[in-house]
């Protein structure tokens, strides 16, 4: 069975012709450069410095004008949300101890001129 499938594609393939050469294929990028296409870079190379010229003149000249000046807008009730004192108890002894470590550290900051070296 075997030999009778590559009997039938040989004969098939001697029917079509035998086996053509295929023709290499043609290169359709940087290969095919033409004489238009310096002439197309150097009109876009143009066009683009002429553009940023032109962006750049029109930012100096937005930038320059200045701009109007609104008054403040009114002291909206929303804008101003903590209107009474924190609910919370400023004796604890956690905010306490804070306190006396940053007063701690303070003073070792105003004594470390004083010594010449560092303390921290």
């Amino acid at each position: 069975m075997a030999m009778a499938m590559v009997r039938s594609g040989l004969l098939r393939t001697a029917l079509r012709g035998g086996s053509r050469p295929s023709a290499p294929p043609k290169r359709n990028f940087a290969s095919s450069a033409h004489h238009d296409d310096a002439y197309e870079t150097a009109k876009w190379e143009k066009i683009t410095f002429a553009g940023i010229a032109t962006c750049t003149i029109l930012a100096i000249y937005n930038l320059s004008k200045g701009h109007p000046h609104f008054d403040e807008p009114p002291p909206y009730q929303y804008l101003h949300i903590r209107n009474k004192e924190f609910p919370w108890d400023c004796s604890h002894p956690l905010i306490q101890q804070e306190e006396r470590v940053a007063n701690l550290l303070n003073r070792l900051w105003m004594l470390k001129p004083r010594l010449g070296k560092t303390i921290l």
